[in-house]
Formats: C-alpha cells, sequence, structure tokens
C-alpha cells in the first residue's frame, strides 16, 4: 500500500509506516486512514509522538520503552469536543479537548502539519454536529391497498335530538301525575245497600278457614303426616 499521501507534509517515510501499521490492525468496518503528523523536536527523535485521524476517530501515539510499545489515546468524533493549536518557535503546540476528562496535548508538530490537522479536525466535527441535528424521518403511514380503490366513506352526521323530546332510541315512560294532597278533591261518598248475609254462615266460614291455616301451619312444621294432613283436610272441606 502507498504512504505517499501521509508525507505530503514533510512527515517521515520510516515513523509514518511503523505508525501505519499499527494503526490499521485498530480500524473498524468502513474506517480509513486518512492522515497523520509526527513529532519533531530540535533534538533528534528517533520515535516521535504522532497524532492520526481517521473518518471515525483520532489516536494519539505516544513510543515508550525504546519504540517497543506504544501508548493510544483514541476518542470518537462524538467525544471530542474542540480542537486548538498554538504556533510556538519550534513548531505548534496541538490540543484536543473532549467533553469529559483532561486536555490532550503534543508540541513540536510542524506548523503545516498543525494547520491541516486543525483543517481536518473541524470539518469532521462539523459533520459529526450536522449529523446530530438531522431530524429523523418522518414514517409514512401505511395505507391499505383496498382504501386507494374504494370511494371515500361519508361520515353521516347524528340526528339532533331537541332537548324537550326524549331520544328516539328511549321508550317512553308514562308516570302518573302526583296531585298535592292539599288540592286533592275528596270522593264523594257512595252508600251502597249491602246484601243481607247471615252471620251462622260468616262465623262457619271464618272457623273454617282458621282450621285450614292451623292445619296447613301443623303440616308446614312436619307435626303431622301427609296422610294425616290429607284425611283432615277432607274432613274439614266435608263441612262446607
Amino acid at each position: 500500500m502507498s504512504l505517499d499521501k501521509y508525507i505530503q507534509d514533510g512527515q517521515d517515510l520510516k515513523v509514518v509506516e511503523k505508525i501505519h501499521t499499527k494503526i490499521v490492525d485498530m480500524l473498524t468496518h468502513g474506517e480509513a486512514l486518512s492522515y497523520i503528523a509526527l513529532q519533531k523536536k530540535p533534538a533528534v527523535t528517533l520515535l516521535p509522538d504522532s497524532i492520526a485521524i481517521s473518518n471515525k476517530r483520532i489516536f494519539l501515539c505516544e513510543f515508550t520503552k525504546l519504540g517497543l510499545a506504544t501508548n493510544f489515546e483514541i476518542f470518537s468524533w462524538k467525544d471530542i469536543k474542540d480542537i486548538a493549536f498554538k504556533e510556538e518557535i519550534f513548531g505548534s503546540k496541538v490540543t484536543v479537548i473532549p467533553f469529559t476528562g483532561e486536555n490532550l496535548s503534543i508540541d513540536y508538530i510542524p506548523k503545516t502539519q498543525a494547520r491541516k490537522l486543525y483543517q481536518l479536525i473541524k470539518e469532521a466535527l462539523e459533520n459529526v454536529k450536522i449529523e446530530s441535528e438531522e431530524p429523523a424521518p418522518a414514517v409514512k403511514p401505511v395505507v391499505p391497498i383496498r382504501d386507494l380503490y374504494e370511494e371515500p366513506k361519508r361520515e353521516i352526521p347524528a340526528p339532533i335530538t331537541p332537548a324537550f323530546e326524549a331520544p328516539a332510541t328511549q321508550p317512553i315512560v308514562e308516570r302518573p301525575v302526583v296531585v298535592p294532597e292539599e288540592i286533592k278533591a275528596e270522593p264523594a261518598p257512595v252508600f251502597e245497600r249491602p246484601e243481607p248475609s247471615p252471620v251462622k254462615i260468616e262465623v262457619e266460614e271464618d272457623e273454617l278457614t282458621l282450621k285450614l291455616k292451623k292445619l296447613k301451619g301443623l303440616f308446614d312444621k312436619q307435626l303431622i303426616s301427609q296422610a294425616e294432613y290429607e284425611s283432615k283436610k277432607a274432613e274439614i272441606l266435608s263441612q262446607l
């Protein structure tokens, strides 16, 4: 793979190749490395610190133990708040400002590379901001196929029922007219001539009725049997 695009601003090819090999192994699906900036101190530095950026993340690399180990600080663009750099006599100091945690800085970055870093990182942060502000696409309601060919249904308004009339669905109940006691007319007395009836018959009917009720009470209390009840009842009724 050609590394020419990573050494266009004076980067050391050997250092770029070593850093590129390490970072490529950490790239995720659809992620591509776009730029690598190398530290350049006034004194000779065999393994300088570096800043590499991809379309998804930013990598801050620091070689330790004579190049046998590497410390990485890796941030997603969503975790970065801003980027700043300060030009000094020997190069620039680039500072990455995350939303949480301490700021991370690498000094002695050549000025040309620092400006390129600033430009690319600002563009990445702006893209993240635009993506977060884009509203979610509106979901159109699914219209059943049959509704596309059917005529629109017309709603028939419900009939207006006058306040003084009962609804048609409710039965009409006639209520008796209650006349106050003070205005009720007393009915005229009706004098009827009772038919004469022997006193003896009324006395006998009352006695028979009492006997039948008493007999029925005894039977209900189970004090007499069914046969006794029927026999006694027949005897009483024979007196009529």
